[in-house]
């Protein structure tokens, strides 16, 4: 089943017929809310709001490893994570969104793993491609489809938060090849690997990041950039529920 995880901007889903709700409670602590099973024109999905509803975690306060871990138990094989970020590469203007290839991490003191000796016993994954191959092209084919023109590929730089990133930080960035900057992409993504869940991140480009204009970033400017490009993501991800015959991608 298809689980969407909601970020800034995507606190429910729109639309959808209520069949249940799980409970917030892990063996991992509490999830950021519990997860809603719903249904879109006769397709089941999953969703949980990243930052709770209302939106109130910051970034690195979040129980990744909780919210993974609900997902999994209510079901879900494949995961979207939806992702508010700013732009480090010039031609990604607010309002664009991209499905990325790679990342780096530069979070710090997050609960990362399932396998950290005392939950689970440890284990290493293989994280070479972070992104599913098959959900991502599935996401990029909706894109398609709905006639939007979404980026194929791109880095995203996973960032501590909650403030913005300073101008020599996003220099630092680009100069380690990211193209994207956000704060939630990780340790969410190498969760969903080690629970053998597809994931494949959705990024909406809400800001050029902190130098690359000369612009002051403003809160109002971010809303209203998120509030155009969250109105193409929910029909970009209507279409891929609605449309995905294949019920399990391969990664």
């Amino acid at each position: 089943m298809l689980a969407i995880i909601g970020g800034t901007g995507l606190t429910e889903m729109p639309g959808l017929d209520i069949v249940g709700h799980f409970s917030s409670e892990t063996p991992l602590g509490t999830a950021s809310n519990g997860v809603t099973h719903g249904r879109l024109n006769g397709r089941d999905v999953l969703f949980i709001a990243r930052h709770g509803h209302p939106h109130k975690l910051p970034p690195h306060r979040i129980n990744y490893r909780a919210n993974l871990w609900a997902l999994k138990q209510a079901g879900a094989t494949r995961v979207v994570g939806v992702n508010a970020v700013g732009g480090i590469d010039p031609l990604l203007a607010p309002g664009t969104l991209v499905v990325p290839d790679q990342l780096v991490d530069y979070t710090h003191d997050r609960e990362a793993t399932f396998f950290d000796g005392r939950f689970k016993p440890l284990k290493h994954i293989d994280f070479s491609w972070p992104y599913s191959a098959g959900l991502r092209e599935a996401l990029l084919q909706a894109g398609r489809d709905q006639g939007l023109s979404v980026v194929d590929g791109g880095i995203y730089g996973a960032t501590q938060g909650p403030r913005l990133e300073t101008a020599a930080e996003i220099s630092r960035l680009a100069r380690d090849g990211c193209t994207l900057v956000g704060m939630t992409g990780m340790p969410e993504a190498a969760l969903a690997r080690e629970l053998a869940l597809e994931y494949a991140c959705l990024s909406l480009v809400v800001n050029p990041a902190a130098g690359v204009t000369d612009a002051e970033i403003t809160m109002a400017e971010i809303e209203a950039a998120l509030e155009g490009a969250m109105v193409q993501a929910r029909g970009l991800l209507e279409h891929l529920l609605v449309c995905s015959d294949v019920p399990d991608l391969e990664s």
